[in-house]
């Protein structure tokens, strides 16, 4: 594919370094990160340790994910403990992280390698991208990072890098394919785990989305981006469009012993398999969503609203609560939980709010009988 000048430019050859690959390996050398998931330097890299933090890292922080993958690699030290484990555990570790059809798939996919390849994940894309959860840039990362196969995962870090590096002007999403071909030109054969992940410390640590650390950067020189001063402005993105704010209703009901009730959405879907307090549909309009309680109850609403934002759309639950007798029985597809025992649910972080809200309300109303 021939690259037009008005979508990538370039430093002049006489001006460009022999070999960028060589002066980012050797930063990368210096200042690599130490992840808890990373191999270190003449360490053979584990791939069931590459293939859960990738996907645990999909949409969430560095920071975010290292105590769920401590707990993870703890308590199921490789894949075929793992594909042991019943799902509900699974996704009781995983509360809290999101993006739950993601704990789904690492579980099917945990339980693939185990009885499909012997409990060894393939050492090739191809295989890779046949097993549940694993797309284009996961099968990359493994391929390159556990194995040490030519191959380019991009990821947004390294989008930025790129779209810099290159001064790449067409927007994303549309831009991600021309960025790949750019960054597999850039991969070196003999170190192409070491060449990703060199990618992603330096999109995380220097070449940031705002106030990128250019005088620090291995590729100062070369950058054309950094050479108009222009930096900030990459990559290129396509107005995002706003999903439109639903509402709903979560249903508070607190038996005399303290048991709570909850129920377990369906298996598939948005936050499928979790546990969660009851509610009512989420639509453009709330205003008969009492009618949608899951008992007769004397409900009462609380102040506020639990806001939470999907991917698509932004949400708001209004809050009922309610007091029943102990000899309640929980309507069908519902169960009480003891008090004690709710916060070790698979709730998603949703959820975790609205019991944080029903939890205030009770202990002013306590505290003000």
């Amino acid at each position: 594919m021939t690259v037009s000048a008005a979508s990538v430019r370039r430093k002049p050859r006489a001006s460009r370094v022999a070999s960028p690959s060589d002066a980012l390996l050797a930063w990368y050398d210096r200042h690599r990160r130490v992840l808890p998931w990373r191999a270190l330097p003449g360490e053979t890299a584990d791939p069931y340790r590459v293939w859960l933090s990738e996907i645990m890292l999909q949409q969430t922080t560095v920071k975010a994910v290292g105590p769920y993958f401590a707990r993870f690699t703890a308590r199921w030290p490789d894949v075929t403990k793992l594909a042991a484990a019943p799902l509900d555990d699974v996704l009781k570790e995983w509360a809290g992280l999101g993006y739950y059809a993601r704990a789904r798939n690492l579980y099917a996919c945990a339980r693939a390698v185990t009885e499909d390849h012997g409990g060894l994940f393939p050492r090739d894309e191809a295989g890779l991208r046949a097993l549940p959860g694993i797309g284009d840039y996961t099968a990359a990362a493994i391929t390159a990072i556990a194995f040490n196969i030519p191959a380019t995962p991009v990821d947004g870090n390294i989008e930025r890098v790129m779209s810099r590096y290159f001064a790449v002007d067409e927007e994303l999403p549309r831009a991600k394919p021309r960025i790949r071909e750019l960054a597999t030109s850039l991969r070196p054969d003999d170190r192409p785990g070491d060449y990703a992940q060199a990618l992603m410390d330096l999109g995380a640590t220097i070449c940031t989305p705002k106030r990128p650390a250019c005088a620090l950067c291995p590729w100062h020189d070369p950058c054309a981006a950094r050479q108009a001063g222009t930096q900030e402005t990459y990559p290129r993105k396509a107005p995002k469009r706003e999903g439109a704010l639903r509402r709903g209703a979560a249903f508070w009901v607190e038996r005399e012993d303290g048991a709570v009730l909850v129920r377990t959405r369906p298996p598939r879907g948005l936050l499928g398999g979790m546990t969660e307090i009851p509610t009512s549909a989420w639509s453009a309009d709330d205003s008969d969503a009492l009618s949608e309680a899951p008992l007769v109850a004397g409900w009462q609403r609380t102040l506020g609203v639990v806001t939470h934002v999907f991917t698509h759309f932004p949400l708001e639950l209004t809050v009922y609560v309610a007091r029943v007798s102990q000899r309640t029985p929980a309507p069908e597809g519902c169960r009480f939980v003891a008090a004690a025992d709710l916060d070790g649910e698979a709730l998603p972080s949703l959820m975790r709010k609205v019991v944080a809200h029903a939890r205030q309300v009770k202990n002013k109303r306590d505290s003000n009988p």
